[in-house]
């Protein structure tokens, strides 16, 4: 992860999973904007992969979200892809570790929505990989999310990250 400042600090951003249990510095990932409440970021794929190639994240920090627009090795707008994520700050290692909440949804660039790994949060209670507390809150933040979708405010999520693609 390029070093970048935050409340004049500089930090590394880790992607934590449940499933499957894994945690990754994001290398890549350069922070381009960054509040209290925000993280902008730019990267590329930590491995080559077919289906996209780079793009753009917003970690919204006091919401629970992650939101980002991926796109094809052409520049071409793949999707916007919308995690239910924790948040940890580590001061002692400068770091922000982003847990991945399971919950996913996918805005194609017609407008279609599609929910993803809801199952997953069952299988991570069922064998005891995330406590009920944690599901509670992805499943409440996913409610958000989705009822930010479905009255048509998605752009008050995607517009931190467009004003830096359109400079």
């Amino acid at each position: 992860m390029k070093k970048s400042n935050l409340d004049g600090t500089s930090i590394n951003i880790y992607r934590k999973r449940i499933i499957p249990d894994e945690c990754i510095l994001l290398k890549n990932d350069t922070i381009l904007e960054a509040t209290d409440e925000f993280i902008i970021t730019k990267w590329e794929t930590l491995k080559p992969r077919r289906d996209f190639h780079h793009g753009y994240s917003c970690y919204y920090l006091k919401e629970g979200y992650k939101v980002s627009k991926f796109y094809r090795e052409d520049h071409s707008l793949l999707y916007w892809y919308c995690d239910i994520v924790n948040y940890q700050y580590q001061e002692s290692e400068n770091a922000l570790i982003v847990t991945d909440l399971l919950a996913d949804v996918v805005i194609y660039p017609d407008g279609y929505i599609k929910v993803l790994d809801v199952n997953e949060l069952a299988v991570a209670l069922e064998k005891n990989l995330c406590p009920l507390p944690l599901i509670t809150q992805a499943l409440l933040q996913l409610d958000k999310l989705l009822n930010i979708l479905y009255d048509d405010k998605f752009e008050s999520l995607t517009k931190r990250i467009d004003k830096w693609i359109d400079n």
